[in-house]
């Protein structure tokens, strides 16, 4: 399974494991084992890199289970289709808990004119708001 261009998990690090959905299927949902449960040990993984292996921990501290992440995948008939989609699903976790943190925000001030403008806005809505008052004492 591909991650990122550099990264690739070979099926052995994959656990599929199948039961009855209880989803869609008419009389076949209680003989057909379509739910899939995509298990990926991700503590002891070879094919991720140690420091993008301890960010993926950290972002997916409430997901993991003994080290272990569980996907499951039951809204397609198909067993096939839904094992592509708990793939795919993988995928795009992993892809997110490994990516690099976004820049940190550099604090900047308002321009002269931005604060030219909010004054004037003010001004203008103060007038507005001055002439609707019921003057009649």
């Amino acid at each position: 399974m591909r991650v990122t261009d550099e990264i690739v998990i070979p099926d052995s690090e994959l656990t599929w494991r199948f039961s009855r959905s209880s989803g869609p299927g008419g009389q076949g949902v209680n003989t057909t084992d379509s739910r899939v449960e995509l298990v990926f040990d991700l503590v002891s993984t070879r094919a991720i890199p140690e420091p993008l292996v301890e960010r993926a921990r950290s972002r997916l501290a409430g997901r993991l289970v003994d080290g272990t992440v569980v996907v499951a995948a039951s809204q397609f008939r198909s067993q096939l289709r839904n094992r592509q989609a708990a793939a795919e699903r993988l995928g795009e976790l992993l892809r997110r808990s490994i990516a690099a943190p976004p820049p940190s925000r550099k604090a900047t001030r308002p321009s002269k004119g931005a604060k030219r403008r909010r004054l004037e806005e003010k001004r203008r809505r103060s007038e507005t708001k001055r002439l609707r008052r019921d003057t009649s004492d």
